[in-house]
C-alpha cells in the first residue's frame, strides 16, 4: 500500500473544546508534512458542533480535517472511534498516524495498529525525517535512556508525550478542507456500553497539563500532610501529585498518582517531597524542565536526577519555601 505523504493525527477534544494535545500534534504534524513534502490533517470525531472546531484545527496547521459527526461520538466509544480512523486512513493510505499519549490516545493507538497492521511507537518525545522515513525517539528505562524506532510500515503509528512539543501559534488566515466521513454505525452492534460517567470536582489545571506540580510522597507520613503541598501548588498556580505510596495510602485519589503506572507529566518545574525517585515514579516526571527535591536522605535516587536538591525535613523547608513564595524573594 502507497502512502500519500499524509500525516493524520486524531484531534482529541476536552470539555468540549480542543485537548492541548490536539495542538501540539497539529503543530508536529505540519512540521512532519514539510519535512516530507505533503500534509498535514487531522481526524475529528464529535457528536455535534464539528465547523467551530474543524476551524480551530486548521488555524493550528492542519490542511485537512476529516470530520465524523454523529451522537453515536457524544460519548467516548472506541469500537466506533476504531471505525472511523481505519475508513480514513483506508482511504487516505497516511505516511504517520499520531496519537497524544493520553489515555484515548494509548487505548486508539494499538487497536489501530492492529487493524492497519502497522508499527506502533508510544510515548515519543522527539520525531526525525531522515531519507523520506520517520524515526521515533522513546524515553526508555525510566527516562534514564532513549531508544530509536525507524519506521518500516505504513503508517507509523504513535502516541506523543504531553509537550513533547509546543502547539503553533493560532492563524486565522489559514485555509484548509473541511471533509465529512460517512458514518453508519449501529450503537446497538457496539460491546462496549457507557452505563455511568462520573467527574471529578477539581479545581485548577489538570494534572498532564500543569505547568507546576508539586507532589508528595512516603516521606509525608499521612494525608493531613498534605496540607502545605496544597498551599505551595496554590502560590505557584500549579496541582499537587503524588507517588504511588501516597495513592495507596488513600492520601490522594489515584487520578493524582504520578509515575509509569500513573500520569506522565512534563511540567516546567516538579517539585517533589519525601518521594525517594524509584524508576517507576521518575519515569512519569523525569521529562520536567526543573526537578527540586526535598528528601532527608542524602541517598535518595532522585537527588541523582534532581536539578535541585534539599536534604532535610520537609516540614522545616517547605515553610520557608511557602514564604518566600509568598513574598516574591
Amino acid at each position: 500500500m502507497t502512502s500519500n505523504k499524509e500525516i493524520i493525527f486524531y484531534a482529541e477534544l476536552s470539555d468540549g473544546g480542543l485537548h492541548r494535545n490536539a495542538m501540539e500534534l497539529a503543530a508536529l504534524a505540519r512540521s512532519l508534512a514539510d519535512q516530507l513534502g505533503g500534509s498535514a490533517a487531522a481526524i475529528l470525531i464529535v457528536g455535534s458542533n464539528s465547523e467551530g472546531l474543524s476551524r480551530e484545527l486548521i488555524a493550528y496547521g492542519a490542511d485537512r480535517v476529516y470530520v465524523a459527526e454523529d451522537p453515536v461520538f457524544e460519548q467516548y466509544q472506541p469500537e466506533a472511534y476504531c471505525m472511523v480512523i481505519e475508513q480514513v486512513c483506508g482511504d487516505s493510505v497516511p505516511e504517520v498516524l499520531l496519537f497524544g499519549h493520553s489515555l484515548k490516545g494509548a487505548d486508539l493507538a494499538p487497536r489501530l495498529s492492529w487493524r492497519l497492521k502497522a508499527g506502533l511507537a508510544t510515548d515519543g518525545v522527539e520525531f526525525m525525517v531522515e531519507d523520506g522515513k520517520v524515526s521515533v525517539v522513546r524515553a526508555v528505562y525510566g527516562s534514564k535512556g532513549l531508544s530509536v524506532m525507524v519506521n518500516n510500515s505504513s503508517p507509523c503509528i504513535a502516541t506523543v508525550r504531553s509537550k513533547a512539543v509546543s502547539p503553533a501559534e493560532r492563524d486565522e488566515t489559514r485555509t484548509g478542507d473541511i471533509q465529512k466521513v460517512p458514518v453508519d454505525i449501529d450503537p446497538g452492534a457496539l460491546r462496549i456500553k457507557t452505563i455511568e460517567r462520573v467527574q471529578e470536582e477539581a479545581e485548577g489545571p489538570k494534572l498532564e497539563e500543569a505547568e507546576v506540580v508539586v507532589s508528595g510522597g512516603r516521606g509525608l507520613g499521612g494525608q493531613e500532610q498534605f496540607a502545605m503541598l496544597e498551599e505551595l501548588a496554590g502560590i505557584l498556580g500549579g496541582v499537587v501529585g503524588g507517588s504511588r505510596v501516597a495513592v495507596d495510602n488513600k492520601w490522594l485519589p489515584s487520578s493524582r498518582q504520578v509515575g509509569l503506572t500513573g500520569t506522565m507529566v512534563s511540567p516546567r518545574l516538579y517539585i517533589a517531597v519525601g518521594i525517594s525517585g524509584a524508576t517507576q515514579h521518575m519515569a512519569g516526571c523525569g521529562s520536567s524542565q526543573y526537578i527540586v527535591a526535598i528528601n532527608t536522605d542524602p541517598d535518595a535516587p532522585i537527588f541523582q536526577r534532581a536539578h535541585f536538591g534539599v536534604v532535610g525535613d520537609y516540614k522545616q523547608v517547605l515553610p520557608t519555601m511557602i514564604e518566600m513564595c509568598k513574598s516574591g524573594t
